[in-house]
C-alpha cells in the first residue's frame, strides 16, 4: 500500500521541492546584493508578461517536453538515457537533409518529412546503446554519454565538411527553403483574431510536442507494449518470468526515447534557426533529466516541468540582460531547481511520508478494550 496519497505524489513533493529551491536562490541573490523581489518579478514579467516573453517560454518548453518524454519512456523501462543531448544532434541532421534536399511543396508535408527523419536519425543513434546494454551487457548510462561526445564530432565533422556552403566560414547548412518553414505562433492564432508577437520562435512544433504527451501516455498506459514496459521497470525477473523479453523492451524503449530526442529539432533547428548549427540543441537534452524527474515520468508532469523549465530560461535571461546579476547565477537558480527536485527528492518525500503515517493512525480506529471481569 502506497504511504502518500497520489495528489501529494504528484503534486505536493514537487511543489515543496520547489519552494525550497525559490528560498535558497533568494538567499543566493540576497547575497550578492539584489533584491530576490524585483528579481521574481523581472522573471514573471519578462517571461510572462508579454506574447514575446511567452513565445521564448513555450519555444523552450517546446524542446523540453520532447527530450523530457525521452528520458520519460526510459525511465519506466528502468533505463537512464542521458544520450538525449547527442541523439537530439543527430536528430537535427536528419531534419536538415530532409529540408535541403527534398523538395517539399507545402511546410505540412516537409513537418512530417523532417519530423520522420529525425526520430529516424535520433532512434538509430539510440539504438546502439540499447544493443550493447541488451546483448553485450554495456550500462547504457556509460554508453550514452559517450555517444554524446561521438555525435558532437560526428556533427561538427559533418557541418565542416560536408554540408557547409562553398565560400562560407561558418560551420552550418544553407537557409532551408521557403516551402519548409514553419507557422509560428502569430501566424496560427491570427486567422483566431488572438494577436501574438512575431518575433517569437514558438512555432506549431508546440502543438507537435504537445500531441508527443498525448501518444506517450496512450502508450504506456493504454497498450499491451506500455504494460510491458512498465513490468520490466519494476521487476526484471518477474518479467521474465511472465514471458516478456528484456532484449525486445530495452531495444524498443531506446528507439523510442531517441526518436523522441530526435524530433526536438523540428523545433529549434526547422522552426527557430530554420538551418542546422553547432550546439543547436543547447544542453536540452539534459535538462530533459530534470523535467523528467520532476514530472514523476508521466506525459503531464512532463508538459508542466517543461513549461516550469522553460519560464527559468527565458526568465533568467531577462534578469542577465537588465539586472547586474551575472549569468552564470542564473545557471545557478537553475541548478538549484534540479537539484531539490531531482538529487535530494528524498529529502522532501520522507518527511512528508511519515506525516502522512502519523495521520493514517490518528484516523485508525482504535480497538475496544473488554472489561476485566474480577477474579471469584
Amino acid at each position: 500500500m502506497d504511504v502518500m496519497p497520489k495528489w501529494a505524489e504528484v503534486v505536493l513533493v514537487p511543489l515543496i521541492s520547489l519552494l525550497l529551491a525559490a528560498i535558497l536562490s533568494a538567499l543566493v541573490i540576497l547575497g550578492i546584493g539584489e533584491d530576490p523581489v524585483a528579481a521574481v518579478k523581472l522573471m514573471v514579467s519578462g517571461a510572462l508578461g508579454s506574447t514575446y516573453g511567452w513565445g521564448y517560454t513555450l519555444y523552450y518548453a517546446t524542446n523540453f517536453m520532447f527530450t523530457g518524454l525521452c528520458v520519460a519512456i526510459a525511465f519506466h523501462a528502468r533505463l537512464f538515457n542521458i544520450g538525449g543531448e547527442g541523439q537530439a544532434m543527430l536528430g537535427g541532421l536528419g531534419v536538415a537533409l530532409a529540408c535541403l534536399y527534398i523538395p517539399w511543396p507545402h511546410w505540412s508535408l516537409a513537418l512530417i518529412g523532417a519530423a520522420a527523419m529525425a526520430a529516424v536519425f535520433g532512434a538509430a543513434w539510440a539504438a546502439i546503446p540499447a544493443f550493447l546494454q541488451a546483448k553485450r551487457g554495456s550500462h547504457i548510462v556509460i554508453t550514452t554519454i559517450m555517444f554524446n561526445f561521438i555525435a558532437a564530432a560526428v556533427l561538427n565533422y559533418i557541418l565542416v565538411n560536408m554540408l557547409r556552403p562553398q565560400g562560407s566560414m561558418d560551420p552550418a547548412t544553407a537557409r532551408f527553403p521557403d516551402a519548409t518553414k514553419l507557422p509560428t505562433l502569430h501566424d496560427i492564432l491570427a486567422p483566431l483574431g488572438i494577436e501574438f508577437s512575431k518575433a517569437a520562435p514558438a512555432n506549431i512544433s508546440l502543438l507537435v510536442a504537445v500531441a508527443a504527451c498525448i501518444c506517450l501516455w496512450v502508450l504506456i498506459w493504454r497498450t499491451r507494449l506500455g504494460y510491458e514496459i512498465r513490468a520490466y521497470g519494476h521487476s526484471e525477473s518477474a518479467a521474465k518470468y511472465a514471458g516478456i523479453s528484456p532484449v525486445k523492451i530495452t531495444m524498443i524503449a531506446m528507439i523510442i526515447s531517441g526518436g523522441l530526442a530526435g524530433m526536438m529539432a523540428i523545433n529549434n533547428v526547422m522552426g527557430e534557426a530554420e538551418r542546422l548549427v553547432l550546439n543547436a540543441t543547447e544542453g536540452a537534452g539534459f535538462i530533459g533529466i530534470a523535467v523528467a524527474l520532476m514530472g514523476r515520468s508521466h506525459p503531464l508532469g512532463v508538459f508542466l516541468a517543461a513549461i516550469l523549465f522553460g519560464f527559468l530560461y527565458q526568465g533568467g535571461a531577462e534578469l542577465a540582460l537588465w539586472t547586474s546579476i551575472p549569468r552564470e547565477l542564473i545557471v545557478v537558480i537553475q541548478a538549484l531547481v534540479i537539484l531539490f527536485t531531482g538529487a535530494l527528492d528524498n529529502m522532501v518525500r520522507m518527511p512528508l511520508e511519515k506525516i502522512f503515517l502519523a495521520l493514517r493512525a490518528a484516523r485508525a480506529p482504535k480497538p475496544e478494550r473488554k472489561p476485566v471481569e474480577p477474579a471469584e
